[in-house]
């Protein structure tokens, strides 16, 4: 019982130490993860450069423009109407859409078959006229001439009268034979005031014979200009257009029959903003006369006319806004009245200004500086113009600096950077003008087929002016052809 009692003893004092070695052992594992745990390794952390592309800020003298679009207009255009009723008779050649004209030159002539008719009325009206005046002289002169009798027997009358008297007076004469020659007397006074009367009658008509003679002379000359009317003569040289009639066909009075437009006296109209506009005035609030380059894309070639600006719009206009120019083109070109046209304008030079990317100046007209440490830097410019992608600004402070072309939500003040771009380089000197080489345009080569295609297009299109249509000939039967010029009739083409 005794050894019983021992062996039980032991195993459970056995079974305790297991335990509690168990138990140790536990307890060192779940500290030897803790501490494992605790003790991670960290690499020291480097700073990540960001690459920024940059631009060198340099003062130029630039030469800003303004880019509008507009539509070219005739400075003389003239309605072609009837200036009286009925039928046309004659029609000239090749009276029809796009037909050039002389000045000078019958264009349509209506019936003038009434209007001659009344001519040889008028004219025989008027030679009555004539006669009546002729008459109504001849009259005056002969109421003179008894006008003049009657005061020659007035005359007489009085002498006799007179010598009655003188005779009565010597006691020789009689008181009846005094009133016998008064009696006298007086009835040559009434034939003389008798005779003044016809006189005056008679002048009276020969104003009433110039007056009808002036009637006549009025009715006639209106009834030949109805008669010159009959025939419409082109008041210059140009190009006719919106032909209506027919030869043969009935015309109202005042009805457009075509419209002459001269082709040689073009301008240009377009529409600029305000702000634009007051950039434009010279110190005395006059519009200048700045130049100004009309372009029109023609199957890739840009007809171009030179001009200046002329006048601009009396009023804005209800529901615009803005100024309408007005450009006189001194070059032409193939340009047509109503081409939809772009209008470059040279505004006046800006000096000490650069020119640099749009994307590098933000809404703030704010941009992003490399200091010495290769880190970015905001600093404030002033945003003068802007010109396609590009801006123009003002910063003195800022020359030969290199600022951050492309901005980008990733970089901002305080960012460092790796630069690709130019490097910080001496401007240009004060005063150089901005001047840019023009890129060589790519040149391709053409299979026979394709340039057969294009040619056959280009010489089917209607609506290309003539000489547009042989420079673009010319250039397609080159050997290397420009693939700007290929690319746009081919986009044309549907090809």
């Amino acid at each position: 019982m005794q050894f019983l009692r021992r062996s039980l003893m032991g195993l459970m004092l056995l079974a305790a130490t297991l335990g509690v070695l168990a138990l140790a052992g536990n307890t060192f594992y779940a500290a030897l993860q803790e501490r494992m745990g605790q003790e991670t390794f960290k690499r020291p952390v480097r700073e990540r450069a960001v690459a920024v592309n940059t631009v060198v800020v340099s003062p130029q003298r630039v030469t800003p423009v303004i880019t509008a679009f507009g539509s070219v207009e005739s400075r003389r255009t003239l309605d072609i109407r009837a200036s009286v009723g009925g039928r046309i008779v004659t029609l000239a050649e090749g009276f029809e859409d796009g037909a050039q004209v002389i000045s000078g030159t019958l264009l349509v002539r209506v019936d003038p078959t009434d209007a001659e008719s009344a001519v040889d009325v008028a004219q025989t009206d008027l030679l009555e006229a004539e006669a009546e005046l002729r008459d109504a002289q001849r009259g005056l002169v002969l109421a003179r001439d008894e006008l003049l009798a009657a005061q020659a027997q007035d005359a007489l009358r009085e002498q006799a009268l007179e010598r009655q008297r003188n005779l009565l007076t010597r006691g020789v004469g009689t008181e009846a034979a005094v009133e016998t020659a008064a009696l006298a007397e007086a009835s040559a006074g009434q034939a003389v005031l008798s005779r003044r009367q016809a006189e005056a009658q008679a002048e009276s008509r020969i104003d009433q014979a110039h007056n009808r003679l002036r009637r006549q002379q009025i009715a006639l000359a209106r009834i030949e200009r109805d008669l010159a009317d009959t025939e419409i003569r082109a008041a210059f040289t140009g190009t006719l257009a919106e032909v209506s009639i027919v030869e043969g066909g009935l015309v109202t009075p005042n009805e457009r029959l075509a419209q002459l437009i001269d082709p040689a006296s073009l301008e240009v109209a377009f529409r600029l903003s305000t702000a634009q506009y007051a950039r434009l005035l010279d110190a005395n609030g006059a519009l200048m006369q700045a130049p100004v380059v009309v372009s029109l894309d023609v199957l890739g070639l840009d007809l171009e006319a030179t001009g200046t600006l002329s006048r601009v719009g009396a009023s804005v206009g209800e529901g615009t806004t803005g100024r309408q120019i007005f450009a006189r083109l001194e070059t032409f070109a193939g340009f047509r009245p109503g081409d939809f046209v772009t209008v470059t304008v040279q505004e006046p030079e800006l000096d000490q200004v650069a020119r640099v990317p749009a994307t590098a100046v933000d809404s703030a007209g704010q941009v992003l500086l490399i200091d010495e440490n290769s880190r970015l830097v905001t600093a404030q410019v002033d945003i003068l113009r802007r010109q396609a992608d590009d801006v123009i600004i003002r910063a003195p402070e800022l020359t030969g600096r290199q600022i951050v072309s492309e901005l980008s939500p990733v970089i901002g003040e305080g960012i460092l950077v790796k630069v690709i771009g130019p490097e910080p380089a001496a401007g240009p000197d004060e005063g150089d003008a901005v001047t840019q080489a023009p890129a060589a345009p790519e040149k391709i080569t053409l299979t026979s087929e394709r340039r057969a295609r294009l040619i056959a297009f280009v010489e089917a299109n209607r609506r290309m002016p003539a000489e547009a249509k042989q420079r673009v000939l010319a250039q397609l039967k080159e050997d290397e052809v420009s693939s700007s010029v290929v690319a746009r009739i081919e986009g044309r083409m549907g090809g």
